[in-house]
C-alpha cells in the first residue's frame, strides 16, 4: 500500500498504531533450567551430569621459512 501511495503521488496511509504489550518479564535463566531440568526427566536422567576434565592439547609454533633473498 505505502510503495503504490508514493509511486501515484498520493498521501501515506497512516501506519497502525503499536499494542501497548502487558510487560511481563520473563526470568530467562529460571525458563533455561527449567527447560533442562524437563529434557532430563523424559530421558530418565537423574541428579548432576557427570564432569571429566578435558585433555590438553600440547600445541608447537610453526615457523615459517625463510624467504631467500633475492639478488640484483
Amino acid at each position: 500500500m505505502v510503495l503504490k501511495a508514493k509511486r501515484e503521488g498520493h498521501a501515506l496511509p497512516a501506519a497502525p498504531e503499536a499494542a501497548a504489550s502487558a510487560g511481563e518479564v520473563v526470568d530467562l535463566m529460571a525458563a533455561l533450567e527449567a527447560s533442562v531440568k524437563k529434557a532430563r526427566v523424559s530421558r530418565g536422567e537423574d541428579g548432576d551430569a557427570d564432569v571429566h576434565e578435558l585433555p590438553t592439547k600440547k600445541t608447537t609454533a610453526k615457523k615459517t621459512a625463510a624467504k631467500p633473498k633475492r639478488s640484483a
